[in-house]
């Protein structure tokens, strides 16, 4: 069965079409769209293809010397004639090599710099970017250059040294120490060296601490502007039969301050509570940048709590508690370090229970006994000296004489 329609020829006579032929027509103008679609999207394509960048040249990692502070740098791809009214970016990506993430900079700069850790290898990579104004809206990117750092692995993992300690004493004086490595000979003895932003070079450690001859800690002088600051630090060693295994460490200063207790605590019982208060830690820290840790015991109960003020009022569980003592501690906050270390406790502070029964119980009551006891012994003495008197007299009065 056919189905006809009604339409008309290029002359304007009257045509019956049929529904193939008109499926036909319809076909005819998908592939004409299809095609001027496949046309406008290749010649863009084509010409986004035609704009291409090179990645940077020479581009290295360079070690000057400051035990972890690295120097990622490059030198502009070459033919950039065509892109001189434009202003050409990197985007570098670096990394300690077994980290899980990169860090990522977008830089105009031809020179990078940032801190590693040197117990492991440094990767990195970087390539060119070119904006979407110079590039008919479309950001254009070169392929990555890459690069590698590694410290020469001398000496057997276990020659390092161990259990490295540091601590920044009151914010004042710095001292580090360490044992000797596990596979470490007889003969081994340990340097270390330090840098931070604002000295020249590193320098080496010119107060050592040492036990049988052998350094394992250093005593650092006044460290001129180190806050804040990357603080990097190598201890490496020497020995006539052995290759020893340098450590790299990074601190910052403010992190691992330990400062001193508070002191001249105070107790002053109000209502069902007690107050205490305490003075500052004497040295450089502001008050500002301290927290405190609080210990308090209220008969066999014991529970511990913080405050950033240097007085704190607490309510005691009963109003007949025999003994409250206090411990109190600071540390760094968070408004001034990530981290801090927290001081030795304070003197203990303690109170037991209410002063005037104690000098009832320990002082009252036995004088009021004793001079119970007095009194009876000079009324029995009385009483004696008395009847004495009466036989004295009886034995007058009888007398002829």
């Amino acid at each position: 069965m056919k189905i006809w329609m009604d339409a008309y020829d290029h002359s304007g006579n009257f045509k019956v079409l049929n529904l193939r032929e008109m499926a036909f027509i319809h076909l005819d103008i998908r592939c004409l769209y299809t095609l001027l679609i496949c046309t406008a999207f290749g010649s863009t394509l084509s010409s986004n293809a035609e704009i291409k960048v090179n990645p940077p040249q020479d581009f290295e990692i360079v070690d000057p010397g400051y035990l972890g502070y690295l120097y990622l740098q490059w030198q502009p791809p070459v033919s950039l004639d065509n892109f001189n009214k434009c202003t050409v970016e990197y985007e570098l990506k670096y990394r300690n090599v077994d980290s899980e993430s990169w860090r990522t900079i977008i830089t105009k700069n031809l020179l990078y710099k940032d801190g590693f850790d040197l117990n492991k290898g440094v990767e990195a990579k970087i390539h060119t970017l070119l904006p979407r104004q110079c590039t008919n809206g479309s950001e254009v990117q070169s392929s990555w250059s890459e690069a590698t750092y590694w410290i020469s692995s001398q000496g057997n993992l276990d020659t390092k040294i161990q259990d490295m300690d540091c601590v920044y004493y009151n914010w004042q004086y710095l001292l580090c120490s360490w044992k000797p490595g596990m596979g470490a000979h007889l003969d081994s003895n340990y340097s270390l060296y330090y840098w931070y932003e604002g000295l020249d070079h590193a320098l080496e450690c010119i107060d050592y601490i040492q036990a049988k001859g052998k350094n394992i800690g250093c005593s650092f002088p006044y460290l001129e502007s180190s806050d804040y600051k990357d603080f990097y630090i190598c201890v490496n060693g020497s020995s006539e039969s052995q290759l020893i295994r340098p450590s790299y460490f990074i601190f910052q200063l403010q992190n691992i301050v330990k400062p001193l207790p508070p002191d001249y605590l105070s107790l002053t019982m109000k209502n069902s509570g007690v107050n205490l208060k305490w003075s500052i830690p004497r040295g450089p820290i502001p008050a500002k940048c301290l927290i405190y840790e609080i210990e308090f015991t209220e008969d066999d109960t014991a529970w511990v709590t913080t405050t950033i003020e240097n007085e704190i009022y607490v309510t005691r569980t009963s109003n007949e508690s025999l003994q409250l003592c206090f411990l109190v501690r600071s540390k760094m906050n968070i408004y001034c370090a990530d981290d801090g270390i927290w001081s030795e406790w304070s003197d203990e502070l303690c109170w037991k229970g209410d002063i005037w029964k104690e000098i009832l119980l320990f002082f009252l009551v036995p004088f009021v006994l004793a001079s119970l006891f007095v009194l009876v012994v000079t009324c029995l003495l009385l009483y004696k000296q008395r009847n004495l008197l009466k036989m004295v007299f009886h034995t007058k009065k009888r007398s002829p004489f």
